[in-house]
């Protein structure tokens, strides 16, 4: 069995990328990424194959096909970080770069196809947000997304028996995202903060909801979604908004602090303000039950952090 996996020293990614080694030790795993937004201590572990490339550049996808032929791809390969105004830029890396995949892992490789879309798709449509519910993403990152569910749309009907899956992930968090810096998870940065001895800074007034999902159960929804006989679009969080000044909370207790937040207004015109995961059709169609409660994930992920000495 041969899996390519595209963002693979990112932090989805690398978590993906260790956790299909271990399932399928006898798989030939071959990991792609340009490093834009990567480490290479992600891979450190990896005892597969990297390939260095753009996934926005269609000659790179021919190369590919040239090369190997793959029976699975798991596409983590973006730009994730959500204040790029660049338009043109955002749709060629997210949404052009996923039709010049498709086209060379449906028409000739036959591969299934697992792909990383987003809970930005939503934007501030009212929660818990279905998948087949309302569409309004706020900026260019969640556009680029829901063009990759739309153009994932058209192949599924344009070939019946292709099997192409999409996962919306939430709020992710967990192990692998440290290189992110100001663009990791707010689980990550106000960890970092408040273990330094420095208040945790909200937006006023902390209330703004978020549907937090450990990096484990987003590898768990990809696993499933490759063994299972599914085709489609599907949500992967925990299935319940919890407030900032909850994570806060929350980490007040597992590092022993005792900090107040400090309220600063928001910069941002577009800002999601309470996201929720439907996850009836997950549950139903892959079997996604979600392992990790915000208070169990940011526990053991302080812990890890903490033996790495990140914090």
């Amino acid at each position: 069995m041969r899996i390519l996996v595209t963002g693979a020293a990112g932090f989805i990614g690398s978590n993906l990328v260790k956790a299909l080694q271990n399932r399928y030790p006898e798989a030939e795993i071959v990991a792609v990424d340009d490093f834009s937004s990567a480490s290479f201590e992600n891979l450190l572990d990896f005892k597969g194959e990297l390939v260095t490339g753009d996934v926005s550049d269609r000659r790179f996808w021919e190369y590919l096909a040239d090369l190997y032929e793959f029976d699975a791809v798991f596409h983590q390969a973006a730009i994730t970080d959500t204040t790029v105004t660049d338009q043109r830029r955002m749709t060629e890396v997210n949404t052009l770069a996923f039709k010049y995949l498709l086209e060379v892992a449906v028409k000739r490789w036959g591969a299934k196809v697992i792909y990383a879309s987003s809970a930005a798709v939503y934007g501030n449509c009212p929660a818990p947000m279905r998948e087949d519910g309302c569409l309004k993403p706020e900026n260019v990152y969640g556009f680029s997304k829901l063009m990759m569910d739309r153009t994932a749309e058209v192949y599924l009907r344009r070939f019946p028996r292709a099997q192409i899956v999409g996962l919306r992930y939430f709020n992710v968090y967990g192990p692998g995202e440290a290189h992110k810096g100001r663009f990791a998870s707010m689980v990550y940065q106000l960890a970092v903060k408040m273990a330094r001895g420095e208040r945790p800074r909200l937006f006023k007034w902390g209330e703004q909801r978020r549907d937090f999902v450990y990096v484990k159960d987003v590898v768990k929804a990809n696993l499933l979604a490759f063994e299972r006989e599914v085709r489609g679009i599907f949500n992967v969080g925990f299935g319940k908004g919890r407030s900032f000044n909850e994570l806060v909370e929350i980490l007040n207790r597992v590092l022993g602090t005792d900090f107040e937040p400090e309220y600063i207004d928001n910069p941002y015109p577009f800002y999601q303000n309470y996201t929720e995961a439907d996850l009836t059709r997950s549950k139903t169609l892959l079997g996604y039950e979600p392992e990790w409660p915000l208070e169990r994930g940011v526990e053991e992920y302080v812990k890890l952090l903490r033996e790495e000495g990140k914090i």
